[in-house]
């Protein structure tokens, strides 16, 4: 007899805990439906990924608030019958493959880190393309030979190549700046352009229109210097960013590739 009231007492004892210990477990419950901590949890993490956000009291407050919100707003929708819609089903199906596509380029970049010697090698690569002088010029980009003679007629007349350069060209980018493209390497422009840029003396502008496939220029050298490069360690993360998104994109290719199938991609 002393062994089964023991043995009642322990009964009641863990059958009494039990709801307790369900709470413990969960945020709270809305129409009887238990709203575990869990999801408090993973939205934090979600939230906090990025560093943007610290956790903090009143951030788990404003989750909390969130998550029992959605479970109010979520029971009322499943109440009208809305997730056996053509509609909703159709929309998980394309959340579901947006969040394994981007569950499985975290995977790739998880399993091939881009190395600070992959960002130096990239970094080396860059600087020995863009080495050697770096030009500032002016220009005025136009339509018709016939109207570029015409410009360079007028600032040898004493026409102040700036505010003609803003009435004129049609490189808009430039032209609200007087024709400024700033300092770059010659190599960012394109050929026709660079060799006659390159051929001029600071403070010289080109005789006759220069020709390419934007049309017509007229070109003024402001200033020459050598090519400055930003320190290694100051542009270390984004060139590691690039070559994680160059590696991603090579990734996804090389998938297609080896998929099975007669779809033709447009690009």
């Amino acid at each position: 007899m002393k062994k089964f009231a023991l043995a009642a007492v322990v009964a009641a004892t863990i059958t009494a805990l039990l709801p307790a210990a369900a709470t413990a477990q969960n945020v709270t419950t809305v129409n009887g439906k238990p709203v575990p901590k869990a999801r408090v949890e993973a939205l934090i993490q979600q939230v906090t990924k990025s560093g943007q956000q610290q956790r903090s009291p009143e951030l788990e407050a404003q989750v909390r608030d969130e998550i029992v919100r959605r479970e109010i707003v979520t029971q009322a929708a499943e109440a009208r019958g809305l997730p056996q819609t053509a509609e909703f089903k159709s929309q998980m199906e394309q959340a579901r493959q947006m969040l394994l596509e981007r569950g499985l380029m975290e995977d790739f970049r998880a399993k091939n880190p881009v190395s600070d010697a992959d960002a130096q090698a990239e970094y080396d690569k860059f600087k020995a393309a863009n080495s050697g002088s770096e030009y500032r010029a002016r220009h005025i980009l136009v339509e018709k030979e016939e109207d570029a003679k015409a410009l360079i007629a007028q600032i040898k007349a004493g026409g102040n190549f700036e505010e003609l350069a803003k009435k004129n060209s049609k490189d808009t980018g430039s032209a609200e700046k007087g024709g400024d493209l700033d300092f770059a390497n010659p190599n960012n422009f394109v050929p026709e352009f660079s060799k006659a840029m390159t051929a001029l003396q600071k403070g010289e502008m080109t005789q006759e229109p220069v020709k390419s496939q934007f049309g017509f220029h007229i070109i003024k050298l402001e200033d020459t210097r050598a090519a400055t490069f930003p320190a290694f360690d100051d542009v270390k993360a984004q060139i590691k960013q690039r070559i994680e998104q160059q590696k991603g994109a090579e990734f996804q290719r090389s998938l297609i590739e080896k998929a099975k199938t007669d779809y033709k991609f447009s690009r």
